[in-house]
């Protein structure tokens, strides 16, 4: 309706905008622990494109980019052994990504989405994104989404367009680890967009779910960015 698409409008005229571009990262040293911690909790690198992210994020990212190609990637389970191991370790602030195996850390990085204290997208959002996805219209669809993206924290903001900016990058290779950008959606919607009650688990609401995230790996330059007003 007009009057909700004002109330967001108003919203993002006090909310302040992150600037994006990658190169140089700079570490906010806080405690060691990754798995369970809240964001402002956490090690972070500061990347010039997306701001302030967990450094673990990077870290892992930067380690699979180069592992692209492999089938199934965040799809097929880990060695929870390993996992176990691998999580130990990382929570005591020691070095162990470059020796693990892809679908040891692709499932870390799923554990350490799905075990935040709060979800990167905050649950008060999850009403209005899936509304925004319900929209019939493809470009009000996308402004509003892009416009509830910019009224996340900046914290949360950071590592949700950093995540997706990298989930593109795997779906562009889903010829050879067969990982669209819908089947990488459908892994992460758990992780990142949780339904909250069972009521929210029916199989329309699930695919709403889905369909936010799908837009916005489709889309990670439009993620924390000022759509065009609509008239």
């Amino acid at each position: 309706t007009i009057d909700s698409k004002l109330v967001l409008i108003s919203l993002w005229f006090t909310h302040s905008f992150i600037h994006f571009g990658m190169q140089d990262r700079i570490v906010e040293t806080l405690g060691s622990k990754i798995f369970g911690v809240p964001l402002e909790n956490l090690p972070r690198c500061y990347i010039p494109e997306f701001g302030l992210v967990p450094c673990f994020l990077v870290d892992a990212c930067s380690f699979l980019l180069e592992r692209g190609g492999t089938v199934g990637l965040f799809r097929k389970p880990g060695c929870l052994a390993r996992i176990k191991t691998l999580r130990a370790k990382l929570n005591r602030g020691e070095s162990c990504l470059s020796t693990a195996l892809p679908y040891d850390v692709a499932t870390l990085i799923k554990q350490f989405c799905r075990e935040l204290p709060e979800p990167l997208f905050p649950s008060e959002l999850h009403a209005a994104l899936l509304k925004a996805q319900s929209l019939p219209n493809l470009q009000d669809r996308m402004a509003a989404l892009q416009l509830l993206s910019c009224l996340l924290p900046a914290r949360n903001a950071s590592c949700l367009h950093y995540l997706f900016d990298y989930l593109a990058k795997v779906s562009q290779r889903c010829s050879e680890n067969l990982m669209t950008s819908s089947n990488l959606a459908i892994v992460f919607a758990p992780c990142l967009l949780p339904p909250p009650n069972t009521t929210e688990m029916s199989e329309g609401r699930l695919e709403l779910r889905v369909l936010v995230l799908h837009t916005f790996i489709e889309n990670p330059h439009l993620f924390g960015k000022r759509p065009v007003i609509w008239g």
